[in-house]
């Protein structure tokens, strides 16, 4: 009896402390939870950005280095054409000396060469190189000889010079048409050549990102550390993904055991592979930033936010339910906020209008920011997005359209003339214009930069050349702010007529506003059946 009795008298620890510590404990939990989940989000994110960002940059750079070897073959057959007279190939002299000439109004090659049908080299320039008189003896030259046809080799070592280079060749006929060899222009990859030109500067931004490029058999052609060339890198992984899908992004560990994120994708031109890539640790070095910056401004809220927790909790304690039940709610996507009774106590009441004043705020900037998501902020226009959307649900539901690109007329002299200021009230004023004339269900679209894009519903060519030329006409004669003459070229496509595919459809009406700009700018086209 006493016994129990005594039981009943040990100290009991006290609700308000319990539930002190249950919030404090679950404060804390859900900050590491937030914080965990937090940074793998953003580590997620960086890292599926940097992918993308890779694969897009090293499709641009494929699309100009397929460009630059298709000008670097024209070059070398208009200079084939140089290298014959009636009576066959020119004088050996004579053949070096429209080498030196094509040479010198070109710094694609750094070396020239002109060889007949039989393999001797009858000249080359510059001259120092030599071996004029000799037989061409590299398997890839033979076989740019035999074959009679254009030919971009892989790399390979020269046996006379002992140089890495990359030969391309153009066969040479003669006025009858009859083979008289081929002229040869070769790129050192050891030296300075034009694909360090026209290369070396890219990806300046983010010195710890860089690029390197491949041949089919996966031997280095170019890389920012010249030690590499001529590597081969056929067994990493991410050059076997190459060959085999052409192009993509992912994730490996190169020879030196580094973790990199790449893009990738072939050359057509040429079958090589050019891979952007970015160290992983970048990726982990900013979000270790990340994490510190995040804690350095949790620190003091927090700690404030936990002190007036346990006061309130000391205090009051139903409100907060009522309370923590509707932010719940409004976390969950029920937005519709209740009307609360006032409450006894002071504070409570002062926290239930606050927090209630709060997530009405939060509700209108919802709304707010829900409507700026369709909206571009300059022009008050539909933005790209609301375009992307529209566009793919027209042609889902098979809604015939016509789809208006516009591109403001030497714009970049506007801003250049007049600064930019300047330039945005012009944006603002075609915009404007384009609002007065094209109505709902239409939609009118600031695509990007200077360039519009407005989607006709239901229109055919009649009148969506009307609606365009309406819509040129009254920019071209309306009074812009500062008396700045302003035109606009217009590409007109239709769905289906034109093409069924939206982003074929997009890239016709944009090749016929281009068109409009050749042919004069201030005008409309309409692009002819594909």
């Amino acid at each position: 009896m006493i016994s129990q009795e005594h039981s009943f008298r040990k100290k009991k620890i006290s609700l308000s402390v319990v539930f002190v510590s249950f919030i404090s404990l679950s404060m804390l939990l859900t900050i590491i939870i937030a914080l965990i989940s937090s940074t793998e989000t953003q580590k997620e994110s960086l890292i599926n950005n940097t992918l993308e960002l890779n694969y897009s940059t090293a499709q641009q750079m494929s699309q100009t280095m397929d460009t630059l070897f298709e000008s670097m073959s024209a070059s070398l057959g208009n200079v084939s054409l140089l290298l014959v007279g009636n009576d066959g190939l020119l004088s050996n002299a004579d053949l070096a000396f429209n080498l030196d000439l094509a040479r010198s109004s070109s710094s694609s090659f750094n070396s020239l060469m002109a060889v007949d049908e039989k393999g001797q080299i009858l000249a080359v320039s510059p001259a120092s190189v030599g071996g004029v008189g000799a037989y061409i003896s590299s398997e890839q030259a033979l076989h740019a000889l035999d074959s009679r046809k254009p030919f971009i080799s892989e790399v390979y070592t020269t046996p006379r010079t002992k140089r890495r280079i990359i030969l391309v060749t153009e066969p040479v006929f003669d006025k009858q048409g009859n083979y008289r060899g081929m002229i040869g222009g070769t790129i050192y990859l050891e030296n300075k050549n034009i694909l360090n030109e026209i290369f070396g500067s890219q990806i300046k931004k983010d010195r710890s990102s860089y690029f390197y490029i491949v041949d089919s058999k996966g031997v280095v052609v170019y890389h920012p550390d010249k030690a590499r060339i001529g590597k081969d890198l056929s067994s990493l992984s991410v050059i076997q993904q190459l060959n085999n899908d052409r192009e993509g992004k992912g994730q490996y560990i190169n020879l030196s055991g580094v973790d990199l994120l790449a893009g990738y994708t072939k050359v057509p031109s040429t079958d090589w592979g050019l891979v952007v890539v970015s160290p992983a640790q970048t990726i982990y070095n900013q979000l270790y930033q990340h994490v510190k910056i995040m804690l350095l401004y949790m620190a003091v809220p927090l700690l404030l936010l936990l002190l007036v927790v346990i006061w309130s909790a000391y205090k009051i304690v139903n409100p907060f339910i009522l309370l923590a039940n509707l932010v719940q709610r409004f976390d969950q996507g029920n937005t519709e906020i209740p009307e609360l009774r006032a409450h006894w106590n002071r504070e409570a009441d002062l926290l239930t209008r606050t927090v209630m004043g709060a997530l009405r705020n939060v509700q209108r900037q919802n709304e707010r920011l829900s409507q700026e998501a369709k909206t571009d902020t300059l022009t008050g226009l539909a933005n790209r997005r609301m375009f992307e959307g529209t566009l793919n649900h027209w042609t889902e539901q098979d809604i015939p359209f016509a789809i208006l690109v516009l591109d403001i007329d030497r714009f970049k002299t506007i801003n250049d003339t007049y600064g930019h200021q300047a330039g945005d009230s012009v944006l603002k004023h075609v915009a404007d214009i384009i609002q007065e004339n094209i109505a709902s269900p239409d939609l009118s679209v600031r695509y990007g930069g200077e360039e519009f894009v407005v989607l006709l519903k239901n229109k055919d060519s009649t009148l969506a050349f009307r609606a365009a030329e309406q819509v040129r006409s009254a920019v071209e004669k309306s009074a812009v702010p500062g008396q700045i003459p302003v035109t606009v070229s217009i590409g007109i496509a239709l769905y289906p007529q034109h093409a069924t595919d939206s982003s074929e459809l997009f890239h016709l009406a944009d090749n016929a506003m281009y068109q409009a700009k050749t042919e004069g700018r201030n005008r409309t086209v309409i692009i002819q059946n594909p």
